[in-house]
């Protein structure tokens, strides 16, 4: 079925068939191709943005969004509909575009990113445009508003999920860690962070910066599920989503440690975390297109 034709989540299934068929793969790499391109034209409106921030998250939009995740098409305030929370509110430019095939915003909108007077900014308002659940950018307060709404839910009798999706980077903060032990005290089930482990945030590596790892055991000591999977690769990240979701008998919080790559897809974005904040100029613009649209990732 096509976006327009079905609600956005997966069919109920036995738990030894949670991966995705081929044609399913298929849908999902040209969704996280079309994020990426996305991405370069709105921000050639803007002049400048998160390039590698999106990249790196590309795959993740895409599952939850096309395939994952409890929402409909042109209902962005369904009640029982899945939430979802950016804490790196950055890479919103690769999300837009999705809202706009949702029906959410319209084309016109979209065409005019950042313009005077348009609702879609470098970072995302929750006041301003449909389907966004959380105004982020803020670094670190993203795990908190999710865990209300989390915790809201339970208490109106509703059984949708919030996902979170935050930056490695912002495991730095200490909000981050106040919310995950809360969560874990609450048994915030149907809660899920994905942590996007690129690796790099504006001032340079992670690492370097202030390290955070072992990650996975950090969060298993906040008294939450933990996985790691590969964040480029569909079939391992979707099949995982769709687990964590259908888990019902789960009485803790998830986090999902996704190992990514900043800039991935566009090689030269890759082995230069200079262009966390950027803007190509036509002749780079156009090599990042052609190896998007030539490159399987």
């Amino acid at each position: 079925m096509s976006v327009s034709e079905r609600t956005l989540a997966p069919d109920t299934r036995r738990a030894s068939n949670f991966r995705p068929t081929a044609e399913t793969l298929a849908m999902l790499r040209e969704k996280a191709r079309f994020v990426r391109l996305e991405t370069i034209r709105l921000i050639e409106v803007a002049k400048v943005g998160h390039y590698s921030s999106v990249f790196s998250a590309a795959e993740i939009f895409a599952a939850l969004y096309y395939d994952v995740m409890d929402i409909t098409k042109g209902a962005p305030r369904r009640p029982d509909r899945d939430r979802f929370l950016m804490g790196k509110g950055h890479a919103a430019v690769g999300l837009f575009p999705i809202l706009a095939e949702l029906g959410y915003i319209d084309r016109e909108t979209l065409d005019n990113y950042t313009r005077l007077g348009n609702p879609l900014g470098d970072h995302p308002d929750m006041r301003k445009v449909p389907g966004i659940d959380f105004s982020s950018g803020s670094i670190g307060h993203a795990l908190s508003a999710g865990l209300g709404m989390a915790l809201g839910g339970r208490m109106q009798g509703r059984a949708f999920n919030v996902f979170v999706m935050l930056g490695d980077g912002e495991m730095q903060e200490g909000q981050v860690w106040e919310a995950a032990i809360s969560a874990a005290h609450h048994k915030a089930s149907n809660l899920v962070a994905i942590v996007d482990r690129n690796g790099f945030q504006l001032d340079g590596a992670v690492d370097d910066v202030m390290g955070i790892e072992p990650l996975d055991e950090k969060w298993r000591a906040f008294g939450w599920d933990v996985h790691t999977v590969d964040g480029h690769d569909l079939d391992a990240l979707t099949t995982l989503l769709r687990q964590v979701k259908a888990d019902e008998a789960r009485t803790r919080p998830c986090c999902i440690i996704a190992r990514t790559l900043k800039g991935k897809g566009v090689s030269y974005m890759e082995t230069e975390p200079g262009w966390h904040l950027g803007y190509l100029d036509p002749s780079d613009a156009a090599r990042a297109v052609e190896e998007i649209m030539t490159r399987t990732i």
